[in-house]
């Protein structure tokens, strides 16, 4: 899968969501800046959360997005692996087949 293309296009599709009702997406993203902010844990500790929750969630938007995110916050491929593998112990098979995407995802967009 090319992730970046992946990402682009369902961020076309929220845009389209935001054209009809903007109060939806402005809603979101102050959520998003709200709780990704650094505080009493740093926003990669938090963005490794979010995407251990994605993983087990079998959300591969959320893994794509999450895995950018947190790159960006200086996340390590090593972190990742550790995300993956708490996503696992709480997600079962299922999270370890999405955890496969979560390292494509890396690998592609890093």
């Amino acid at each position: 899968m090319d992730w970046k293309d992946y990402l682009d296009d369902t961020s076309d599709a929220l845009n389209r969501i935001r054209k009809v009702k903007p109060q939806i997406g402005e809603g979101f993203t102050a959520l998003h800046k709200a709780t990704m902010a650094p505080g009493a844990l740093s926003t990669k500790e938090k963005e490794l959360q979010a995407l251990a929750i994605g993983i087990s969630q079998r959300c591969t938007d959320c893994i794509g997005f999450h895995v950018r995110a947190a790159q960006r916050a200086g996340a390590t491929r090593e972190e990742l692996i550790d995300t993956i593998g708490v996503a696992v112990m709480m997600g079962g098979g299922p999270a370890y087949m999405y955890g496969a995407k979560a390292i494509d995802a890396w690998d592609d967009l890093g």
